[in-house]
């Protein structure tokens, strides 16, 4: 596997998944790709159309498929907890489908019950979808969040526990998501401070990281929101990009951005990323 990081973004796939899809990433400049295979807010079930998934599939481009927003295992609501089975179950089988190399899944809340009772949760409704990837599906990508409310995983630190109820399972992934991190507590900003939360992400994680969110922050460190900027315009800055895809952990590690505006500012963002991947050179 190379160490170059592809660049990419969550495409629109308006006209098709792969249709639309593969004709918006190619606009952009796109090198790898994260969809929506649902609707993002619903929980309606969309099976898709074949030709379009094989179409994808085969397309060559990396692809990450990327969960609706409402999926929580860490809620004490059977119907929420029942929903979020059937639409992950449902999202894994589809990423199967389209080639996907991961799903994304945000972390969860445990909303007005303890941690404990929301850990016992995730170890016996979502381990056991985990268990039922075929050989070759896309793994299982956890996206920490920025810590608002009772949320589950914020920190890289707070994965250790994630990971231990999903028993360390082979299929289980991190996607680390820049502007989630900062808003939690990691300052990127800082001096030193894009090393020190990777060198902790490998003590915690090693070897999962799969995907980046590369988002910056409308938002202070630890402000606890997640507000997506474009590259270089929010609070982390741009130079932070360039170090995230210098450290050792992210080598091979696809950056997707999640970046406000349309297809102008995905350009934008990508080209600005692709800029700052380049090797560092001495004055």
């Amino acid at each position: 596997m190379t160490s170059r990081n592809a660049i990419g973004a969550h495409v629109s796939v308006a006209g098709g998944l792969a249709t639309g899809g593969l004709r918006y990433a190619a606009d952009v400049g796109a090198e790898m790709a994260q969809v929506f295979v649902t609707n993002p807010r619903t929980w309606a079930l969309n099976d898709g159309d074949p030709a379009e998934d094989a179409k994808l599939a085969a397309s060559g481009l990396p692809v990450f498929a990327h969960a609706p927003y409402l999926v929580n295992f860490g809620s004490p609501t059977p119907a929420t907890l029942d929903s979020s089975v059937a639409v992950i179950r449902h999202t894994l089988r589809r990423g199967a489908q389209i080639g996907a190399l991961g799903v994304v899944v945000h972390t969860g809340s445990a909303v007005s019950q303890s941690r404990d009772d929301a850990m016992r949760q995730i170890h016996e409704h979502l381990l056991p979808l985990v268990e039922e990837i075929p050989e070759g599906g896309p793994d299982l990508l956890l996206e920490p969040m920025a810590g608002q409310g009772q949320m589950l995983c914020a920190t890289v630190q707070d994965l250790g526990p994630y990971l231990e109820a999903l028993e360390h399972h082979p299929k289980v992934g991190v996607c680390l998501d820049t502007c989630h991190a900062f808003a939690a507590g990691h300052d990127l900003a800082a001096p030193g401070g894009v090393a020190e939360m990777l060198d902790a992400l490998h003590v915690t994680a090693p070897g999962r990281l799969k995907l980046i969110h590369a988002n910056d922050s409308k938002d202070v460190c630890g402000s606890k929101k997640d507000r997506h900027e474009n590259i270089g315009a929010g609070h982390i800055g741009a130079e932070p990009f360039a170090e995230i895809m210098r450290h050792p952990v992210t080598a091979g590690v696809p950056l997707c951005i999640e970046t406000p505006g349309k297809a102008d500012k995905d350009r934008e963002n990508i080209a600005l990323l692709k800029k700052l991947r380049e090797p560092a050179t001495g004055g």
